[in-house]
């Protein structure tokens, strides 16, 4: 995590967050989407967000693979880099947050500590853990970019699930049992647990 100096203080903005909520016509949301490579995280991230652009309904999508590409382009996947991968996507994620969009971010985030410290950056009160729940046998068998073979054959190193740790949320927001049901009827089930959980906070 990069240094702090004592010659950075706050700014304080001339429109808060619930003007620009009330500009968007929505409250602001990160729904973040954990589990293991393959279990289909970003393939239900992306059909939830086309079922809420769908309704009108202003999003932003993060995907880790995508964000490694260019904002955290210089990190590699050792735990340390892994930690501060997700502290920026967390950061990028509450900024836009608060403009009143909802964000949906896919990340493997294997580590417990890293997801809570998301939550409070977010703020606890607009952000959501969902977790994708599959069997890792289940997405050794998709392999869909063939990183499970690699890592067994010793040619990837801190893959998640094979050489390095995935710590399962204790107390989702949400589960997806991935690897027992369709994808409409996780999508279908998506949506029910969306309506509730952003219905406390419409205007």
């Amino acid at each position: 995590m990069p240094a702090s100096s004592p010659n950075i203080t706050s700014q304080g903005l001339a429109v808060s967050i619930a003007d620009r909520e009330a500009l968007m016509g929505q409250k602001g949301a990160v729904l973040w989407f954990t589990g293991l490579s393959g279990s289909g995280k970003s393939t239900l991230a992306n059909a939830l967000d086309a079922e809420l652009h769908r309704r009108g309904i202003k999003t932003a999508m993060l995907d880790g693979d995508n964000l490694r590409q260019g904002l955290c382009g210089d990190l590699a996947f050792s735990a340390e880099d892994r930690h501060e991968n997700l502290r920026r996507l967390a950061e990028v994620a509450r900024l836009m947050a608060d403009t009143g969009l909802v964000v949906l971010t896919a990340f493997v985030s294997p580590f417990r500590s890293d997801r809570d410290r998301a939550r409070q950056i977010v703020g606890a009160s607009r952000f959501a853990e969902i977790y994708v729940d599959c069997p890792l046998e289940t997405c050794a068998a998709r392999d869909v970019k063939g990183l499970y073979a690699k890592a067994e054959a010793g040619l990837i190193m801190d893959f998640t699930g094979i050489n390095s740790p995935y710590e399962a949320p204790l107390n989702p927001d949400w589960t997806v049992y991935s690897g027992q049901e369709s994808l409409e009827a996780s999508k279908a089930g998506l949506i029910r647990w969306y309506e509730s959980f952003q219905k406390p906070t419409e205007q």
